[in-house]
């Protein structure tokens, strides 16, 4: 244990010490272990986009065990998953990885503008699996958020009596925002902030965005009044990182950022680049590793890897 990861574990004074072991567990396992920085592997895209879009590029990834060995032998803090990936990996590759249960998903066989995730495992799953987290997803500007709030509440209550910290995707979505406003600065950022009020210990939110001009994209108007009356630097994508980390108790919560659809190695580097340059704790990256061969996604990660410790700036 270093003073890095016991700074970061005296944010979380307010949690028994089952829930501070495995926040530590995380940040100390793995190629980045004890950096303060983390790379996790994320695969619910199966769930929640379906399986050819998700596995078609790289067939090897319809088979769970893929994804924990690709996990494990990357060097990755930890690996995400619905219920029955995590059933079918849990035994074999027990104590090898941390394991973070994603107990609700969303499906897109009936994709509505206000979504509401169904709850598919629970927290006693979680310790039954031997994980050392929870993932819930909300889905902040929904029509049905504040149904997602209150199961939040009451899935972490449960699982920090467990011992289990609690990863929370917040991701903006619903009939009031627009498409870009998903990803604008403001947004974001209040996502950001409200999975933090909610009791999250790790966040997970989107990169935000700019218009295609440059600028940064904001779409609520009175947020659009602050920023320019306080002169709040939003140009470049760090200052944006900076300003989402700034909204979780200023940057009293680990934040990462998610990698989102594929796209080509440049780009991606460059947003992991500006994610760290901008204080971010780190990428929780499924489809941009996963859909490659093996060999590939090792090479992609340990760069990714490189970026968070500046071995590559």
């Amino acid at each position: 244990m270093n003073d890095r990861i016991r700074e970061i574990l005296s944010w979380y004074d307010s949690e028994n010490p089952g829930v501070r072991a495995n926040i530590a567990r995380m940040m100390n396992h793995g190629k980045l272990g004890g950096t303060g920085k983390v790379v996790i592997l994320p695969v619910d895209q199966g769930f929640e986009h379906g399986p050819a879009r998700s596995f078609a590029p790289n067939p090897a990834g319809y088979n769970p065990l893929y994804h924990a060995e690709l996990a494990i032998e990357a060097g990755c803090n930890a690996y995400a998953a619905p219920l029955g990936f995590i059933e079918s990996v849990a035994a074999r590759y027990a104590g090898e990885i941390p394991l973070i249960l994603k107990i609700n998903n969303h499906d897109l066989l009936f994709d509505e503008r206000d979504p509401m995730p169904s709850l598919t495992a629970s927290p006693r799953d979680a310790l039954r699996l031997g994980c050392a987290a929870i993932g819930f997803t909300i889905y902040p500007g929904s029509a049905m958020s504040r149904t997602m709030y209150e199961q939040l509440r009451a899935v972490a209550e449960e699982a920090k009596g467990y011992g289990l910290a609690v990863v929370v995707w917040s991701y903006p979505r619903g009939s009031n925002l627009s498409k870009q406003g998903e990803t604008a600065v403001d947004v974001v950022a209040y996502a950001a902030h409200i999975a933090a009020e909610l009791g999250a210990n790790f966040i997970k939110v989107k990169p935000p965005t700019s218009t295609a001009e440059g600028a940064p994209y904001i779409e609520q108007p009175e947020a659009k009044k602050a920023y320019e009356k306080y002169q709040v630097p939003l140009k470049t994508l760090p200052e944006r990182v900076r300003h989402v980390v700034q909204s979780t108790f200023d940057g009293r919560r680990i934040v990462i950022f998610s990698g989102g659809p594929a796209k080509d190695d440049a780009a991606v580097f460059d947003e992991i680049r500006a994610i760290r340059d901008g204080g971010g704790f780190g990428s929780i990256i499924g489809r941009n590793s996963f859909q490659r061969p093996k060999a590939e996604a090792l090479k992609f990660l340990a760069t990714v890897m490189d970026i968070y410790t500046d071995k590559i700036k």
